[in-house]
Parts: structure tokens; sequence; C-alpha cells
């Protein structure tokens, strides 16, 4: 990994992308999104602060638990601009999210849990499946394409509630 000069306050992408990790375009695309930010030189080229290395690194890895890049953007937004941010600003944002992928990891534990008796069991339409069909609601409405035309007009498949407390025993 190149070593960047402490006394450089200001990198180019290409610096930025090859300690960080993230390619140019990605960086790009995170600026246009307002995750990072830039300046311009004269000669239009992007220059950024050295704490955009931390922010880069702090969209990966909340992008890999999940987490929408409109949600980080806000995250984001709390932190101070005229500095870099600190431990203490890191910890408050961290904080923020830990009820957030408390419920991931909730959901995640239970999925695994349930997934052998999903595994190509055509579940739609069988009462046993606490994951996708509860007190089996598909098989008294029909079965197969019905629930995915719905999920794509935006609507909640009947029974999405009781997906929910499939292990408080709606199963």
């Amino acid at each position: 990994m190149p070593q960047i000069p402490q006394t450089l306050h200001e990198l180019t992408v290409g610096q930025l992308s090859a300690r960080s990790g993230a390619a140019v375009s990605a960086l790009h695309f995170y600026e246009s999104k307002g995750l990072i930010s830039s300046r311009r030189t004269s000669g239009n080229q992007r220059r950024y602060t050295r704490d955009a290395l931390r922010r880069v690194a702090f969209v990966r890895a909340a992008q890999r638990v999940g987490i929408p890049l409109a949600t980080i953007r806000d995250a984001l937004a709390e932190l101070p601009e005229e500095r870099t941010p600190n431990r203490d600003d890191w910890a408050r944002l961290s904080e923020a999210w830990r009820t957030e992928l408390d419920e991931r990891i909730r959901q995640l534990a239970r999925l695994r849990d349930h997934l052998t008796d999903c595994i190509g069991c055509g579940c739609l339409s069988l009462d046993t499946c606490v994951l996708s069909n509860p007190n089996d609601i598909s098989g008294e409405r029909m079965t197969g394409s019905r629930l995915m035309s719905e999920a794509r007009k935006g609507q909640p498949a009947e029974g999405a509630e009781c997906v929910e407390a499939a292990e408080e025993g709606c199963a």
C-alpha cells in the first residue's frame, strides 16, 4: 500500500484510490452521492482532504453490512467538516447504528436457522415454512408468481407481519 507523507494534506483521486483500495470510479460515485467531497484545482483536478480516507473506509465497511448509501450519507453529514473526525465522533456514529445492525444480525440468524427446511421445498404453498409462508397464507390465496407480482408492485405480501412474529409462535 503506497505511503502518503503526513505533510501532504490533499490527495489526488489516484492517491486516494491507491490508499483506500476503492476504485477511482467508486470514489467519483461516492462524491456524486455526497459521501465524500473534493475541491477542484485550477486545472480542474479533484483534491481530497486526508479525512476522506477514513470516510471511504467507513462507507465501504457500512456497505459490506448492507447499510444503504442514503443512511451512510446522513450519518456522515453528522461528522464535523472543519476537522478530521476523532474517535468520539466515530463512536457516536456507530452507536446510532447499533440497533439497526443488531436487527440485521437477528434476521440473518433466523434465516440461517430455518434455511435447511426451505431449500428446494417449494414452500410458497406449504404450511411448514415460517420464513416465507407462515400459517400457510399462500396456500389459502393461490401459489406461485402472484406473490412475486405483488412484491414488484410494492405491496407487502399477506402475512408479512407473521414472518416477523414467526419465532413468537405465529407459524
